[in-house]
């Protein structure tokens, strides 16, 4: 008899559940902690703190630059623009072709702040600098969130058009009625981001608030510094009131006529040829024979000690730094969330804890690690504080919106009992959404804190530009970009293996009827 051939298994992925990535990520954290810079070096940190207390309760808004504030919206309104349509466009083709997924892909991986960095080289100190900066990498975000919407909208309006319609006049006449206000709303939410983006590029000598602030943190002016962020919590408070679909070509025309004259620069076409030509070709390629092989073994001994001295050491701290961060965020989150739900915080301490949370998060992460530094001194606690605390509230904030539509039974615990057997159970599928969502943006965030001194690829990248070394810096950019698509992909297969791909991850899909309780309360299997 001739044996039958033993059966051979395939090698199964192990199962995972909500718990086991839950004790993962904690138990990464836990080493990258250990790893970790964390000591506090500033003399007298609380002294410093009292300091800034005070001038945070007695803000001197008569020091307020008005022209700073302007320009951060204008660059803002422009930039989102830009981004918004150009995302629009490649999102109409995103599905069907790859590259474009791949471009959009890297244009969003690459931090506005580097963008800028590379856009001073081209346009100096101008607005267009601040523009793309911000317009380029929205491009690449809009084209992904537009292209999902079109991806899951309805069909039914397109089926009855006539045969031979036009693809343009299909989406023109089917899709865009139904899309209009969801891109709306997401829009809306991205010029918020985009008036902290750009605040943020005053840092690096852009005419914006982040300019002003930064020479009155330096000079420890603290009184103007807070008016300042009192303004432009009241530019993110009132947003609803002046960014209305009947006032955006307004917005457009008046950013286009108040935009700050360029400093430096010389001829941005000259600059551009250069810096495409010269700039950021690798020093050993210059001018050298391609075809000889001296010249890719000294360009192998230029990209060596780059990749084992900067981009590993750079790559190793960037993870450290954005995985405490991402459990810290997460802890924080749980801990925050009740405090904006009806059944926890009741009708006096709900909207108390909206408006904290909602300051929170509109306070750009950059700028809270620049306040720590000089608080607490260099080291990562302070970026960890300020990543976990701005992500938390975000998290938190959208939790609570999914808290406060979720159906309780009559016979429902309260207190403890009701967070800890009944809410968070039920929300907790939505909860590891947000958080793998936010993962990839912490790292993003984590990057550029390297500006500041914290060792990570930002550090060796504003490094390589302060030496004008930019076909270094250019190399660390794209490693940059590489690590932050990778984690995004990681984090994508992750939550498709969780069955939690398909729950909402951004601030426009959040709740915010109550007949979306039972969508929401709907649990997901672990």
């Amino acid at each position: 008899m001739i044996p039958k051939p033993m059966p051979t298994r395939s090698l199964a992925l192990p199962k995972l559940g909500y718990r086991s990535v839950s004790w993962l990520f904690l138990l990464i954290a836990a080493v990258a902690l250990v790893v970790s810079d964390i000591a506090v070096t500033a003399l007298n940190p609380w002294a410093e703190m009292r300091r800034l207390a005070a001038g945070l309760i007695r803000p001197d808004f008569f020091s307020i630059e008005t022209m700073s504030v302007v320009w951060t919206v204008a660059f803002a309104v422009l930039g989102v623009a830009i981004g918004a349509s150009a995302g629009l466009l490649l999102a109409l083709v995103f599905a069907r072709l790859r590259a474009v997924r791949l471009l959009c892909a890297f244009l969003r991986s690459v931090h506005e702040m580097f963008w800028a960095l590379l856009l001073i080289q081209i346009a100096g100190l101008s607005a267009t600098t601040g523009i793309l900066a911000v317009a380029i990498p929205y491009s690449g975000i809009f084209a992904k969130v537009f292209a999902e919407m079109i991806e899951e909208a309805d069909l039914s309006a397109e089926r009855v058009l006539p045969a031979g319609t036009s693809t343009i006049a299909r989406f023109a006449y089917a899709r865009i009625p139904e899309l209009a206000p969801q891109f709306w709303t997401y829009t809306l939410y991205r010029l918020e981001c985009g008036m902290r983006s750009t605040l943020v590029l005053g840092f690096i000598g852009l005419p914006t608030i982040g300019f002003h602030l930064d020479s009155f943190f330096k000079q420890g002016h603290y009184r103007e510094a807070a008016a300042l962020l009192f303004a432009f919590y009241v530019l993110i408070g009132t947003r609803r009131l002046w960014a209305r679909p009947s006032t955006v070509p307004f917005l457009i025309i008046a950013s286009v006529l108040v935009l700050p004259e360029t400093i430096g620069g010389g001829s941005a076409l000259a600059n551009l040829v250069r810096f495409l030509t010269h700039d950021i070709v690798p020093t050993p390629l210059r001018n050298a024979d391609l075809l000889a092989a001296a010249t890719w073994e000294n360009f192998s001994a230029w990209m060596w000690p780059i990749i084992t001295k900067q981009a590993l050491p750079g790559v190793i701290q960037t993870l450290v730094l954005s995985q405490v961060a991402l459990v810290a965020m997460g802890i924080i989150a749980l801990i925050l969330f009740p405090f904006i739900c009806r059944k926890f915080a009741g009708r006096v301490g709900r909207p108390l804890g909206r408006v904290a949370l909602v300051v929170v998060r509109s306070t750009p992460e950059y700028m809270l690690v620049y306040v720590l530094l000089q608080l607490l001194g260099p080291s990562m606690l302070p970026a960890i504080i300020a990543l976990s605390l701005h992500n938390g509230a975000i998290v938190g904030y959208l939790m609570g919106r999914h808290a406060d539509v979720l159906e309780y039974r009559r016979d429902a615990p309260s207190g403890v009992n009701l967070y800890c057997y009944e809410t968070v159970p039920r929300l907790y599928g939505q909860f590891l959404a947000y958080a793998l969502y936010r993962w990839e943006i912490i790292l993003r965030e984590s990057a550029i804190f390297g500006i500041l001194g914290v060792a990570t690829l930002g550090y060796y990248i504003d490094a390589a530009i302060s030496e004008f070394r930019l076909d270094v810096a250019v190399v660390l950019v794209l490693v940059t970009a590489l690590l932050s698509m990778a984690v995004d992909a990681f984090s994508r297969g992750l939550r498709r293996r969780l069955r939690i791909d398909t729950m909402p991850t951004r601030l426009s899909e959040a709740p915010s009827e109550p007949a979306m309780g039972r969508l929401v309360g709907a649990e997901r299997p672990a």
